[in-house]
């Protein structure tokens, strides 16, 4: 079919009902495009539409895996990392209340540890651990025997690892 307006080949076809009487009118993409008419949407458009203007569009869930917040409310877990993302204004509060006032997770520390940083005592004792059992491996691979029981001896007493034979 002919475009009316220029005679190309015509791919958008209009059908008007004014006053009670159908008006067609048939446009190739250029004609179509100057009076502000889209070409008309596929199958699938059309179809997401109809469904989106009786149900409403899906904007409660998480576009990754589809969990709705009230999904999460039932259940407590929420279905993938996309779910922390789609739903951060409502999980904001509920992380807040179970972490007393914390907005991220940090996690759980040994008793020992708690409230105490890693003290520069203990990292230099294990740094010494490491340099201790290096030359003892050096000691004995170059048959010093006596020196590999002496850092032997050295290393048992840093680490607290079984009494001197």
């Amino acid at each position: 079919m002919k475009c009316d307006h220029c005679d190309n080949e015509a791919t958008v076809h209009e059908v008007t009902i004014k006053d009670g009487v159908n008006v067609e009118r048939h446009l190739c993409e250029q004609c179509a495009a100057t009076e502000g008419l889209a070409p008309a949407a596929g199958p699938v458009e059309l179809i997401k539409a109809v469904l989106e203007s009786q149900v409403g569009p899906r904007s409660d869930g998480c576009p990754l895996c589809g969990t709705t917040f009230d999904e999460f409310r039932h259940q407590t877990l929420l279905g993938c990392p996309g779910c922390y993302e789609a739903f951060e204004s409502r999980l904001a509060p509920l992380i807040e209340r179970a972490h007393e006032g914390a907005t991220q997770h940090v996690g759980r520390a040994p008793r020992a540890t708690e409230g105490a940083a890693v003290s520069e005592a203990a990292r230099e004792r294990a740094m010494r651990v490491m340099a201790i059992r290096r030359m003892l491996d050096e000691a004995v691979s170059s048959e010093q025997f006596e020196r590999a029981a002496q850092l032997r001896d050295e290393l048992r007493r840093l680490t607290g690892e079984g009494a001197p034979r």
